[in-house]
């Protein structure tokens, strides 16, 4: 649960299998615990079909709205993983539109700073969306055209940010009953090479302080991805473990949810980090800290094939 003490403890071999004996259904993020980009994590193939072998229920909670699902299936398949399905995937992007659709059942259009992916689930959710047009030449922040009947505004990450986007957000959210939501709340993600590029959560920021208002976060480390998994699976807490590699998403994450957490050193976050947060006298920073650190989810062979 969410403020019990947590104890960053490293482990592998036989302290894996004693714990993935204990687990029914296995939380992967993606993008740094199973995959780098294009590059997958030496092993995860082959530890997602043991688990499944296992017996054990297998889910992907990405915070990475960019794809939508089916195309997420084109991604596992490409990089080697045989037995992954579309309804084991849960984004961002899809769990927005469900909430749109099941939990807000808005009535109206929803105004989207976003890409392809949210696009799409939405698309496919049967939400309306305002159409995603150029403006012409000779439309400014003084004369754009603003539809009547918005009812939302969603954040996600959006390549083609730009300051109309912002402006014509600012003005639907100036309506108090127009939902605010946002993807997730990642402030950056890194890039090969040593770059990095903004995060949805970068996007966010800027049209909180320009609209007074704080958005509704659906992604990680909000519980409702979680719900989103647990309305069409049975899930018990108690049995679940999540697996991340972002302290301030992922691990916040499981411990919002009531799951037993783990780091893994093959992305974002660092063990001297989670070490600092284990340490720290801010009791708000102890939902940081993991449960248990693998170097990498390869550690987990040895424990399957056993």
């Amino acid at each position: 649960m969410a403020g019990k003490a947590r104890g960053c403890h490293k482990i592998r071999g036989a302290q894996i299998r004693d714990l993935l004996d204990s687990k029914h259904n296995i939380l992967f993020d993606c993008d740094g615990v199973i995959w780098n980009g294009e590059i997958v994590v030496a092993g995860a193939p082959e530890v997602v079909t043991l688990l499944k072998q296992q017996g054990k229920r297998v889910f992907f909670v990405t915070n990475n709205c960019t794809r939508p699902r089916e195309n997420y299936v084109q991604k596992f398949s490409r990089l080697g993983f045989t037995d992954v399905a579309e309804e084991e995937i849960f984004s961002s992007a899809y769990c927005s539109a469900a909430y749109l659709r099941d939990v807000a059942k808005v009535q109206g259009k929803v105004f989207v700073i976003g890409c392809h992916g949210v696009q799409k689930e939405l698309q496919d959710a049967g939400v309306p969306t305002v159409e995603d047009v150029s403006d012409a030449p000779d439309v400014s922040i003084y004369n754009f055209p603003l539809e009547p009947d918005v009812k939302a505004v969603l954040v996600g990450y959006d390549e083609r940010f730009t300051f109309m986007k912002l402006a014509k957000a600012c003005c639907y959210l100036r309506n108090s009953e127009c939902l605010f939501l946002a993807t997730d709340p990642d402030p950056w993600h890194p890039l090969r090479g040593g770059r990095i590029t903004p995060g949805s959560g970068s996007l966010t920021a800027a049209l909180e302080t320009a609209s007074s208002r704080k958005a509704t976060v659906i992604g990680k480390p909000s519980r409702f991805m979680y719900e989103c998994i647990a309305s069409q699976f049975d899930l018990d807490p108690e049995r679940s473990l999540m697996i991340g590699d972002r302290l301030e998403t992922d691990i916040l994450f499981g411990a919002n949810c009531g799951l037993d957490t783990m780091l893994t050193l093959t992305g974002v976050s660092t063990l001297e980090e989670a070490q600092e947060y284990r340490d720290s006298e801010a009791p708000e920073k102890k939902d940081f800290v993991p449960d248990y650190v693998v170097d990498t989810i390869g550690d987990f062979l040895e424990a399957l094939e056993d």
